[in-house]
């Protein structure tokens, strides 16, 4: 019987590896030195963890493990590139008269359910990126990446800068924002719901804004009106 297998990323997060052969997610080697690096990085910090210990721990060389990732910090973040192409193509094909922000909250909403099947892997991700600085850093750097890449897809949908930009900086921002609640307790709703409630409140923030500013400049031209 034949098996086809699907490689999709998560945020840079590593890349999961589906079988559908299979009921459950098997890992492969690569998968193998995420689990193990992942286990490590809890158990004793990322700084205090060596390539050789993740390679042991996996049942490995470090050899295998040069072949998959540069260093230890790209098993965190060596799923980006197909994040990247993931969301990139969502954007492009969503539905031609969504708004640009809604095209973007789309495309990451439908990325939210690979996350859920990684089970805790993403919150025990985020609990050794944010005790590391130089991760931290690391993670902006790739977020800002997914940004730039989704506006070019905006614009390649005939959406205008800056328009496409603000709207793929604002869908990233929302993001952060739902994925930090969703991975800061067991308890809250899954991550797509996290996404749309940060998108309507951040659509409720800037609609009040826009009165609250539409109604200074209201008062302005009463104020300094000139007199005949």
């Amino acid at each position: 019987m034949s098996v086809t297998v699907i490689s999709v990323a998560l945020m840079s997060a590593p890349v999961i590896t589906y079988d559908l052969g299979m009921s459950r997610w098997e890992p492969d080697a690569r998968g193998r030195l995420e689990q193990a690096a992942l286990e490590l990085f809890v158990e004793r910090g990322f700084e205090q963890t060596t390539v050789a210990e993740i390679a042991q721990r996996a049942g490995l060389t470090e050899r295998t493990f040069f072949r998959h990732f540069a260093d230890k910090r790209e098993v965190l973040f060596a799923g980006a590139a197909a994040l990247q192409e993931f969301l990139v193509r969502a954007v492009a094909q969503g539905p031609g008269p969504a708004p640009p922000l809604d095209a973007i909250a789309a495309a990451l909403q439908a990325a939210a359910s690979l996350f859920q099947e990684r089970g805790d892997y993403p919150r025990q991700r985020q609990a050794v990126i944010a005790a590391n600085a130089e991760l931290q850093e690391r993670e902006l750097i790739k977020l800002a990446a997914l940004a730039a890449a989704m506006a070019g897809a905006l614009r390649g949908r005939g959406v205008p800068e800056p328009t496409a930009s603000l709207a793929a900086q604002a869908g990233i921002a929302v993001f952060r924002i739902a994925f930090e609640r969703w991975t800061a307790e067991d308890c809250q709703p899954d991550l797509a719901t996290l996404i749309r409630d940060s998108l309507d409140n951040l659509k409720a923030m800037t609609a009040g804004r826009a009165i609250a500013k539409a109604e200074y400049l209201c008062t302005r031209a009463v104020v300094y009106a000139p007199t005949t």
